[in-house]
């Protein structure tokens, strides 16, 4: 077995939970506090940071994005996408669910809660930007964290790594197109080039200097590799949380003003991951796929890459915009509702595989 291969198995596996992972909202909670706190008392330096924009790109923002992504994209291996027919059933049905229903769906829960049901408990001058966050959350499937949820149900390791591969590849071309649609239906007006801008950002330049730099590492072996890899994961976790403090910083008086914002928010992202896992999960059930490819397929369909949708949030309506803030609600419920479904899989096998047209 070559070098790329062996690593990209052991990737796919998965590795433990680390304490930042399993704590995540924890952190994300200590950084609203944190970011709230540090806005009100000393908001100069922040508003500074805000204006250090270039082509409407934040640069500080810009930066810190690409040290939270690109260690995650060095984790794909492209070189996977040949096992795609290896898995077609499950792949067909985690496709549909990503591209097909999720963002269109959360579309559709946005309008009717944020514009709708929530408006009146909501700033009037944000329910656009709240609909385009939610939007751009749900756009993004998950990568790097769909390792994990899939090696906490026994996942298929080879069908992870090639699902995920697959969702990279198609969101360097997809990923603006759709947003645009579900926006201009939405009728909010973001400037193409600006969303192109975003995508060329934080989208393809990362995976260019990913997988160039996952290529020279692994030329020294996979040990090499980890190692540097390991090293990343804490420069990105440091990343993630800056940024996070930094938005909050921006976002602090909004949230003062209306706290029940962050929860509102919530309702809409809860019920779209329930639906799309439980849609997914049914889906390959119904296809005759196994549980072990049904479990990753219903995870990677309602999670989300929540660092790009937070880099592009910022990238089209600032920091202070209620779009970044939707992003930010996407981490906060990221885990414990992730593992909710982990345990609903799980304790639903039996059933699963009683289904008449289950193969092995």
């Amino acid at each position: 077995m070559s070098v790329p291969c062996e690593v990209s198995t052991k990737q796919a596996s998965g590795a433990p939970m680390s304490l930042f992972e399993r704590g995540l909202t924890l952190w994300v909670g200590l950084c609203i506090l944190i970011g709230i706190g540090l806005g009100q008392w000393a908001p100069a330096p922040f508003q500074l940071l805000g204006k250090l924009e270039v082509a409407q790109v934040n640069i500080p923002v810009g930066l810190l994005i690409w040290v939270m992504i690109i260690p995650m994209l060095m984790k794909i291996d492209f070189g996977a996408l040949h096992q795609v027919r290896t898995h077609w059933r499950g792949i067909g049905v985690t496709l549909f669910v990503n591209w097909a229903v999720k963002p269109f769906s959360m579309a559709l829960l946005a309008w009717l809660f944020i514009r709708g049901l929530f408006a009146p408990w909501l700033p009037a001058e944000q329910l656009d930007a709240y609909v385009a966050g939610l939007i751009l959350l749900a756009a993004a499937p998950c990568t790097a964290m769909v390792f994990v949820w899939s090696r906490l149900t026994g996942g298929d390791p080879y069908f992870t790594l090639s699902q995920v591969a697959l969702n990279d590849a198609i969101m360097v071309f997809a990923f603006a197109p759709i947003v645009g649609l579900l926006l201009g239906l939405s009728s909010i007006v973001v400037p193409w080039e600006t969303l192109l801008t975003s995508v060329a950002l934080y989208i393809v330049v990362p995976v260019i200097i990913a997988q160039w730099w996952r290529r020279r590492l692994l030329r020294h072996g996979s040990a090499r590799f980890e190692a540097t890899l390991e090293t990343l994961g804490h420069a990105s976790i440091l990343a993630l949380l800056a940024t996070l403090v930094l938005l909050f910083a921006f976002q602090g008086q909004a949230i003062i003003d209306a706290p029940l914002i962050i929860l509102l928010l919530a309702v809409p992202i809860l019920i779209q991951v329930f639906f799309n896992s439980a849609l997914a999960y049914w889906l390959n059930r119904t296809v005759g796929e196994r549980h072990s490819v049904a479990c990753p397929s219903a995870l990677i369909g309602a999670s989300n890459f929540f660092e790009l949708a937070v880099a592009a949030a910022i990238a089209l309506f600032g920091f202070e915009s209620g779009a970044a803030l939707a992003t930010v609600v996407g981490v906060l419920i990221e885990v414990p509702v992730m593992l909710l479904v982990v345990r609903v899989v799980n304790r639903t096998r039996a059933w699963y595989e009683r289904g008449p047209r289950v193969r092995s």
